[in-house]
């Protein structure tokens, strides 16, 4: 065991034993930089951010719930504020419009040590560095989504945060973040912060998969293998990470359930304890709430991944219902009102958080929820990219409530208070901004609105016209168990619209049609035409149809992104 004490405190020490950290402690080797300003002998600088030393560890841990989250600098850096403040700034490494990647070793700034950068951790003077580069953001605190976490990270790296979070390695945030260079980090204070440990054991994806992120990965599947197959094969299923995949043992895998009331009661379940309830199936398409941001990325910029239409798929999950499982650990059916149920997973980031989210409980008591405990996808295993060996499953839901590697249910109170449930997934009107939004008294969102998409032919195809009509197939869905009734496709600018004439759909009970749509329609065309841009607009059993125009519901997180969708085709006849 590592022990620092005053003859171990070099930097080879800590290099041998950096990379062998686990997962929860890499970003907290951050926190010893080195020796020269973080020690022993200065344990009260540590303690003053609310972390306390153990020896019997040789790391910092977490105490009374002040964590470095590592959503501290990443989320400030990819917020929809970035390309308004880019233009307002003078970039200091930028030269004949050419923008130097962050971080690199600039002439003519002033050297910091990292003793002199630990310094500036509070609101008046907030500084942190990224490789060679040293940074002053604190005009930026107030625009930063997280709030009040951001001052967790005064003083220090976040390199180790964007090592967890690659989507933030962008010529636009590198852009942003150089907008605030003050200075170069002294030589002897540059640390490696290789972050291969944190994904050498990533599971092998199919090279199929359209990848928008590598580290976490996420990935769309294209939209030609969406309308193949009905329910998608595990393969070619989307993937959304928020950190690395976890690595658990089917056999070893327990599930704490906690309610809490006047007392609290606790069970614990192996995935053999779990068999003694019901098994059921239940076919549902989970879609990220970012679906088709890039779209509305086209009005104004928004947050988040650039997903086109590949951000959902189609499966048939195995398990037990979580209604099931909650009546047996003692939740009171008819005492739903004002409480949660939070799921945690295994995956955690680089500070040892673990991804976390809630639903309401009357949402999961609901006996027509369709809500599961799951093991299986489309009869297999869970793969290890979508849960294994143990996931949620909330059909209807954005897929984020779908908590993977599940390893923790609570019911309480209280909603969920990680992050990704207070600061993100929530609504905003098209006027709010970074600065003017409050995420405390948005809503979360729990459902998801009716979309559709055209997946063949795609954008920019030339496409044989047949009969005086194009062949047009794409995929419907719409949230909480609503069923797709009609799909309606324009080629000339919504004067005429089409109707699909072939729906396939799960055979489900109504309000319970948890699965997509697959349609086909046949749209005639002018035979004089040699351009023609296609509309597609679905509608649902509660006549919930899609919007015209993704202006009207523009959002600063860029989610819910359901307006019409669109192309652009050339005819050939």
């Amino acid at each position: 065991m590592y022990q620092c004490s005053e003859t171990n405190k070099t930097r080879e020490t800590f290099c041998d034993i950096y990379f062998e950290m686990s997962l929860k402690k890499i970003l907290l080797g951050t926190v010893f930089l080195r020796n020269r300003y973080i020690g022993l002998s200065s344990v009260s600088t540590i303690t003053d951010k609310k972390y306390r030393f153990d020896e019997s560890e040789g790391f910092l841990f977490r105490t009374k719930g002040k964590i470095l989250t590592a959503a501290v600098f990443s989320s400030v850096l990819i917020g929809a504020a970035v390309n308004e403040q880019i233009k307002d700034k003078n970039v200091k490494s930028q030269s004949n419009d050419v923008v130097i990647e962050a971080g690199e070793k600039l002439p003519d700034l002033p050297t910091y040590t990292a003793e002199e950068v630990s310094k500036h951790g509070d609101k008046n003077s907030f500084w942190v560095t990224y490789k060679h580069g040293v940074y002053d953001v604190t005009k930026f605190l107030p625009s930063h989504p997280g709030g009040e976490q951001i001052m967790n990270a005064g003083g220090l790296s976040i390199e180790p945060f964007w090592n967890v979070y690659g989507m933030h390695k962008t010529p636009e945030i590198y852009k942003l973040l150089e907008s605030y260079r003050i200075g170069n980090l002294h030589d002897d204070d540059v640390i490696d912060h290789s972050d291969d440990e944190l994904w050498v054991k990533e599971p092998v994806r199919d090279n199929r998969l359209i990848v928008k992120t590598a580290k976490p990965f996420n990935a769309e599947i294209p939209a030609k293998y969406q309308i193949e197959f009905f329910d998608t094969p595990n393969e070619l299923f989307y993937v959304r990470q928020h950190m690395p995949v976890p690595e658990l043992d089917a056999d070893d895998h327990r599930l704490k359930v906690t309610v809490k009331g006047s007392k609290i009661r606790t069970e614990e379940f192996s995935l053999r304890d779990l068999d003694k309830f019901r098994r059921v199936t239940t076919r549902a398409a989970l879609m990220c709430a970012g679906n088709r941001r890039s779209e509305m990325n086209e009005v104004k910029p928004v947050k988040g991944i650039g997903w086109m239409g590949g951000a959902i798929s189609n499966a048939v999950w195995g398990g037990v219902y979580l209604r099931d499982v909650l009546l047996y650990s003692g939740v009171d059916p008819e005492d739903t009102k004002g409480k949660h149920v939070i799921f945690t997973g295994a995956d955690i980031d680089a500070t040892g958080v673990n991804f976390s989210t809630s639903i309401p409980l009357d949402m999961a008591m609901n006996p027509s929820s369709g809500i599961l405990l799951a093991t299986t996808m489309n009869g297999h295993p869970l793969p290890p990219d979508h849960g294994r060996p143990l996931r949620a499953v909330v059909p209807g839901a954005p897929a984020v409530r779908s908590v993977k590697w599940l390893q923790s249910i609570t019911v309480s109170e209280d909603e969920s208070p990680s992050h990704w449930h207070q600061k993100d997934y929530r609504a905003f009107n098209p006027s709010k901004t970074w600065e003017t939004a409050d995420f405390a008294t948005a809503p979360p969102v729990y459902s998801l609105p009716v979309t559709s998409a055209i997946c063949d032919p795609a954008d920019g195809d030339v496409v044989s016209v047949k009969n005086g009509a194009v062949q047009v197939r794409g995929y419907a869905y719409s949230g909480g168990g609503a069923k797709i009734v009609r799909v309606d496709v324009s080629a000339d600018g919504g004067r005429s619209w089409w109707e699909a004439r072939e729906l396939q759909a799960d055979a489900a009970p109504p309000q319970q049609h948890y699965g997509w749509t697959l349609w086909t329609a046949s749209v005639p065309v002018a035979t004089q035409q040699k351009e023609v841009e296609l509309w597609a607009k679905a509608t649902d059993s509660n006549f919930n149809t899609q919007p015209e125009r993704f202006n009207d519901i523009w959002n600063i997180r860029g989610i819910l992104s359901n307006a019409y969708h669109r192309i652009k085709i050339k005819l050939v006849h």
